[in-house]
């Protein structure tokens, strides 16, 4: 079992689900407040923020390693740098302390991902819950050391890493003292709907039997479908990006969820909750208690004189569930009656001479 703040996180508990706020923002403070108040209305678990900087991120260098490039992605980026986005897309630190308060007020959790050293620093300044670690970062070494040293949760998404590569985030974050982790599956394609073909939420279980961890998706397409079924297959957590409005121009806009959208991902995973219940046995409801009764059971399938031998001809197994079980069958048959019998009366051992 996990603990983020109050909240438990495992197998026998709701699912919890963040809001990512990421650069939807826009790096206008009203619409990050705005995010974190659509995230509590839509019945967001928490809601999760982004600590970097371009600086902290990447090098402020024009040359074919630092540009973005990539058909996937938007033609406004493609010849930028990593700088240039990074500038575009941060979240400005002194934000976050608001932004924590506000959460708090809400209801939600608040927690962030940091993408190094002092990020972490400054989120251990803000006592946060746990820190998540992008996938993208799931491999940096000394970035995972800093962070399961802290002690706290650790959320890492392996979003296109290898099995071996799967294994060294783990086996590094537990030799540095993480004890609670919990494995997002991802999908990094960063589509504006799902592809099925390539999603294989399977190897979101396979990674909690193989590792023994919490497991959960970070879903960074559009739609709702992929997470709610992830939430019925048994994720523990999910990630989804939120957006205030479709076609806002945000930087993740494609594939976020508009509140709308989001509160309907939370209805749906609460409804799948709800049917998968807990382990239970026996009538669940009244209509089912009622309908027991339409078990079979031994009745007198003709009428039966006092001393007459009780014979398959006129013993059946009918229903409804009104006389002795069917289990008794072979045992009563050959006995004696006890008494007349009239066709039709459910059998009772009082009818059966001893």
């Amino acid at each position: 079992m996990i603990k983020i703040g109050p909240r438990k996180i495992g197998t026998d508990q709701p699912t919890f689900i963040v809001a990512e706020l990421s650069a939807n923002h826009r790096q206008n403070y009203r619409q990050a407040e705005a995010l974190v108040r659509a995230a509590a209305r839509a019945g967001a678990d928490a809601v999760k923020l982004q600590t970097y900087t371009a600086d902290t991120l990447t090098l402020d260098v024009r040359n074919k390693w630092f540009l973005v490039g990539g058909r996937h992605n938007p033609k406004a980026w493609q010849d930028q740098t990593f700088y240039d986005l990074y500038q575009q897309a941060y979240t400005p630190w002194a934000w976050q302390p608001k932004l924590q308060k506000l959460a708090k007020r809400l209801g939600l959790e608040f927690f962030s991902t940091p993408f190094d050293d002092t990020a972490v620093d400054f989120l251990a300044q803000l006592k946060v819950p746990a820190y998540k670690i992008a996938a993208y970062e799931s491999t940096d070494f000394t970035l995972l050391r800093k962070v399961a040293r802290t002690g706290k949760p650790v959320i890492v998404s392996v979003g296109f890493s290898t099995l071996a590569e799967v294994g060294f985030t783990i086996d590094t974050l537990k030799r540095y003292g993480a004890k609670q982790i919990i494995v997002l599956q991802c999908t990094t394609s960063y589509s504006d709907r799902a592809i099925p073909a390539k999603t294989n939420l399977r190897t979101m279980l396979d990674l909690k039997e193989r590792f023994g961890v919490e497991v959960g998706l970070s879903d960074n397409m559009g739609g709702i479908e992929v997470p709610v079924l992830a939430a019925a297959m048994g994720a523990t957590m999910i990630e989804k990006h939120l957006v205030l409005k479709k076609g806002s121009q945000a930087l993740d806009d494609r594939f976020s969820l508009s509140p709308a959208e989001f509160k309907e991902m939370v209805t749906k995973i609460r409804w799948q909750e709800k049917v998968k219940g807990r382990v239970s046995y026996g009538p669940q409801t009244k209509a089912e208690q009622y309908n027991r009764r339409f078990r079979r059971s031994l009745f007198a399938a003709a009428d039966i004189k006092k001393g007459e031998k009780l014979t398959p001809a006129n013993v059946r197994s009918v229903r409804p569930a009104a006389g002795l079980a069917t289990k008794h069958y072979d045992e009563i048959i050959g006995q004696r009656a006890a008494t007349d019998i009239k066709k039709g009366t459910p059998f009772s051992k009082r009818l059966i001479a001893s």
